[in-house]
Formats: C-alpha cells, sequence, structure tokens
C-alpha cells in the first residue's frame, strides 16, 4: 500500500497518491480551457480588434472564469489537500472509494457547466445573477462540482484525524499542512454558502418555484464567489512556505506567528466579500463601515505577517550559508530553480498589485472609483493568476518529481516560464488597472458604444495602456501554455526518476536539529525588512493616491 520517496523518506499512500495525481492531471486539462478562452477575450477586449461577436465574447467570458477561477484551482487544490494530509504526514488516505466518488462528481459537474457554456445554454458570467436564468443542467452542474470539491475536504479532514489517530502527529500539523488545514476550513463556509444559494436557483431553473429573489441571491452568492478566492489565499501562502523549505531549507522566524496569521484569515479573511455590496441597499451602512474600515484590517494583518515571514525564511537560509550585506542572500538565490522563481515572483507580484489593489477595492471610500470599471478584474490578476496561478505552477515542478516520478522535459525553457506568464500577467493587470481608473467598463463588449446616438471620450492614454493589454494577455498565454506543455511532456514522456541524483531541482532540507529548534533570535533581515520598508512606501504613496482620485471624483466650486 505504500511507498517510499527515495528523496524526501516519505511513506506514500499509492492509492491516495493516483488521487493526487487524477486531480493535478485535470486541473491541467481545466487550465487549458481557461486560456484558451483568455487568448480570445484579450483579442475582443481591446476597443479596434474586437476578435469574437458579442454573444460569444459572453459565451468565452463565461467559460474563462469557471475554468480559471473553480475549475483549475479547486481541482490542484484538492490535490494539494491529499497530498498534506497523507504524503506529508507520512499517513494513510483515509477512503479512497469517497475519494474517487469526489473526483467524479467534481468532473462530471464541470463537465456539465461547459457543455451547457458552450451549448450557448449559460450566457450568465461566473456570477449567474438574475434574472439571468441559464438551462437546468448548468445549475446542476454546479451543484455535484460543489458536492464533490466539499467530500475532497472532508476527506482531507478524515485523514488528519487518521494520522493523528495513528500518531504521525502529536503537538501540531506541519505548517504547510496547517496553512491547507485554513483553506479547507474557509472551503466549508464557501461551499455550503454555494449550495444554500443554488439549490433554489436549480429549481427555479426547472420552473419547480417562480424566481429568486436577485438581491437575496447576490447577498447569500458572494459567501460562495469572493470566499472562493480567500481558499486559494491560504493554499497560496501555504504553498509558498513549501517552496522555501524545499528550495533553500527556509524555515518562518515564528511558527507560532505565521500560525496566527493563518488564524486571522479563518475569522476575517471572508468579510472581503463586502466590497461586491458596497452600493447594494440591503445591507446597512454601519455593516458596510464595520467589514470596510475594521474588521479587513486583521486579515490584513494576517497577509503582512506572511509578506515578513516569508522571504525573511529564505534570507535567514542564505544567511547561514555565508551569504552577507543587504541583498546578496537574495542575488545568490536559487534563480535556476523554477520553483523558487515562480514563487518568489508571485509574492512579490501579489503584494505589490494584488494586495495593494485589494486594500483600496476594500475600502468602503475607495472602492466607488474601482466598482464595476476594468481595475477590478485587473485586481483580480494580481491575486488569482500572478498569486495564486503561479505559486502552484511553481509547486507543480516539485510535484512531477515527487508524485509523478519524472524528470521535467525542457528544463532550460522551466526556467524562463515563470518570467514570461509573471511579467506578462503583471503587465495586463497593471494595464486593466490604469483602464479602470480612466473609467473604462468591465464586462462591457464595446467601450466605444460604436452604435449608440452619444459618444464617450475616454482620455486619450487609454490607447497607450490598451496596447499593453494586448502586450501582456499575449505573453501571460504563451507563458501558461509553456507551462502545460512542460507538465503534459514531463508527466506522459518524461524519463522516470532512478533516484536522488537524476533530480534537476534540488532540494535543500534544514538540518534535523534545525528543524526541532530554529535558531533564529540572534540573525537579523536587514534584506527582507528593506524590502517591506519599500513596499510601505509604495502602499502608502497608492493609498494617498486613491484619496486624491476620489476627491476629484465630483468638482465642487
Amino acid at each position: 500500500m505504500f511507498r517510499k520517496c527515495d528523496i524526501t523518506g516519505f511513506e506514500v499512500d499509492k492509492r491516495g497518491e493516483a488521487l493526487i495525481k487524477v486531480n493535478a492531471v485535470f486541473a491541467v486539462i481545466f487550465f487549458l480551457v481557461a486560456i484558451i478562452a483568455a487568448f480570445f477575450l484579450v483579442l475582443t477586449r481591446h476597443p479596434t480588434i474586437h476578435l469574437l461577436p458579442p454573444h460569444l465574447y459572453y459565451r468565452f467570458l463565461t467559460l474563462h472564469g469557471w475554468n480559471a477561477l473553480l475549475f483549475w484551482i479547486i481541482f490542484f487544490e484538492i490535490a494539494g489537500l491529499y497530498f498534506g494530509s497523507t504524503v506529508v504526514l507520512n499517513s494513510r488516505f483515509s477512503s479512497p472509494p469517497l475519494g474517487w466518488l469526489a473526483f467524479f462528481l467534481m468532473l462530471g459537474g464541470a463537465l456539465l457547466i461547459n457543455y451547457t457554456i458552450l451549448q450557448g445554454k449559460a450566457d450568465v458570467l461566473f456570477t449567474s445573477y438574475p434574472p439571468l436564468k441559464a438551462h437546468w443542467l448548468y445549475y446542476l452542474g454546479v451543484l455535484l462540482f460543489a458536492i464533490g470539491a466539499l467530500l475532497g475536504v472532508i476527506l482531507f479532514f478524515a485523514n488528519l484525524v487518521v494520522a493523528k489517530r495513528e500518531g504521525k502527529w502529536e503537538r501540531s500539523l506541519p505548517l504547510f499542512t496547517f496553512g491547507l488545514l485554513t483553506a479547507a476550513i474557509i472551503a466549508v463556509v464557501t461551499l455550503v454558502s454555494g449550495a444554500i444559494i443554488f439549490i433554489p436557483t436549480f429549481l427555479w431553473s426547472l420552473g419547480i418555484i417562480d424566481k429568486v429573489d436577485p438581491e437575496n441571491y447576490r447577498i447569500i452568492f458572494w459567501g460562495v464567489g469572493h470566499p472562493a478566492q480567500q481558499i486559494n489565499l491560504a493554499a497560496m501562502i501555504s504553498a509558498w512556505y513549501l517552496i522555501s523549505y524545499l528550495s533553500v531549507g527556509g524555515i518562518t522566524p515564528s511558527e507560532k506567528i505565521s500560525r496566527l496569521a493563518f488564524l486571522l484569515y479563518i475569522f476575517f479573511i471572508n468579510l472581503a466579500s463586502a466590497h461586491h455590496l458596497l452600493v447594494d441597499p440591503a445591507v446597512s451602512p454601519a455593516w458596510k463601515v464595520f467589514n470596510t474600515s475594521y474588521a479587513m484590517y486583521l486579515a490584513v494583518l494576517g497577509s503582512m505577517i506572511h509578506a515578513y515571514a516569508i522571504p525573511a525564511s529564505v534570507e535567514l537560509a542564505q544567511r547561514k550559508r555565508g551569504y552577507r550585506g543587504i541583498f546578496a542572500w537574495l542575488a545568490k538565490a536559487p534563480w535556476g530553480n523554477p520553483a523558487f522563481s515562480a514563487m518568489f515572483i508571485s509574492l512579490v507580484g501579489f503584494g505589490f498589485i494584488g494586495g495593494v489593489t485589494g486594500v483600496m477595492i476594500g475600502k468602503e471610500q475607495t472602492n466607488i472609483i474601482h466598482h464595476n470599471t476594468l481595475a477590478v478584474p485587473g485586481h483580480f490578476k494580481g491575486t488569482v493568476v500572478i498569486g495564486t496561478t503561479l505559486a502552484f505552477m511553481g509547486a507543480t515542478y516539485y510535484l512531477i518529481p515527487l508524485i509523478f516520478r519524472r524528470k521535467i522535459v525542457l528544463y532550460s525553457l522551466a526556467k524562463v516560464q515563470p518570467w514570461l506568464f509573471g511579467l506578462g500577467i503583471a503587465i495586463l493587470a497593471i494595464s486593466m488597472l490604469a483602464l479602470g481608473y480612466l473609467g473604462v467598463p468591465r464586462r462591457h463588449y464595446d467601450i466605444l458604444f460604436s452604435n449608440a446616438p452619444f459618444k464617450h471620450e475616454f482620455n486619450p492614454a487609454m490607447w497607450f495602456f490598451w496596447t499593453l493589454f494586448v502586450i501582456g494577455g499575449v505573453s501571460a498565454v504563451l507563458g501558461a501554455l509553456l507551462w502545460i506543455l512542460i507538465v503534459v511532456l514531463s508527466v506522459f514522456f518524461g524519463p522516470k526518476l532512478k533516484g536522488p541524483e537524476d533530480m534537476q531541482i534540488p532540494i535543500v532540507l534544514p538540518p534535523q536539529e534545525e528543524k526541532k529548534n530554529p535558531s533564529h533570535s540572534s540573525i537579523l533581515c536587514p534584506g527582507t525588512l528593506t524590502l517591506i520598508f519599500i513596499f510601505f512606501v509604495w502602499f502608502m504613496t497608492y493609498f494617498f493616491l486613491n484619496w486624491k482620485w476620489l476627491s476629484a471624483t465630483w468638482y465642487v466650486k
């Protein structure tokens, strides 16, 4: 039932390993669907290219939303949950038959949703707001996928119970698994919220009930729509900790503080959903102010802790190898390791683009200058794509040799891939944010309103940022396709690993005594503190710019 990994020494349950593999493979397949749709959307969104006609634009937008935001990421996260609760703990999988049931429910749901979208029976976008109505198969697919994902999360908890009973962990879980536990807890709340709103919507599509109140739908939907991305946040940060640990032997300066940061996510991160409802009349001003001006900052505090702890773990490990100076540790980091470069680009991109824009969009006052503009999906690109997706790409470079037991094909190109994808998404996100500030609406096929009797003149700078939009989008698509090519060739055709000597990406673990008793108290992190200072200067600059732009929204003599 078990095999011993000759690289890490882990005891790997072969039944659980099969489930990890199949979920990871289908994650990549759905990611390919998302990228194909994204390519067409990039070349359609530009005001003068308009590759697709209007009806196909909205169809591909719906297709991209489901495959990019849910199918690709959740299939990969289920693989990660199984990995973190069995392989990392040297434990067995609690119930492989239920694991396969969860997989087939998720797969069936995803296929139903994609089928109805491609058939033109669900042009309702990712949010699916009533009175827009899709075919009943679409809502059935949503429920099947949600039930399968929820079962996968329950199996993660069951795996932890099995490991605990069999003595695989005693005082506390490894930090990576603890981060996944955070993601799993958030996932339960998210998936239950989805069931609460999509069950009556499914009955409405069948004609069993007369209507679904649009405002009630919006409020409950954002209990699933945005928290689904908070699952990604916790899983992404867990991947950062894991890659730091495997690539340089990085250990967080304080596990207790890092765990506290994850706990802050459990209690407060889902409140970020409030920014989707700030213009809705159904929730009170007091609720809006509390969630966006007080509670939100406790979630931001958690992110600030991780923003210090992860680069600090790299710096501490590098300084113990003798690298001095403020940034020598960073200059001498293993940039030739695609997992490490993907992790660090993801970390910086998420912080400088996704994080600061998220705070501004999440504040009640400054939200209004972003609301329903292209800046909102620009923020998504800085969080879900350069953050979560690139972090998962980096983790895959370890997943291929450790789980699939294959060498990475086209390894020289794999070193380039995180840069191509990461920089492309950064350019795309920045251009979308700038266009949003210039007033370009989100989702609208033709922002120039070509056939309208009245014209709206945008700032001429818009055309510069539309050019960047296409350059960044095409670069990101090429980076994503390159990663998919590397993964597919490696998993199905890559040479089999014979032993640790075949590892192209070295695993640099800290000494056993260091793992048990980290000696960080006498080592400072001047490089990380300098990076944090640079980040805060940017954060405060962006903060005050938003208030300045807000003050200029309504001109008063």
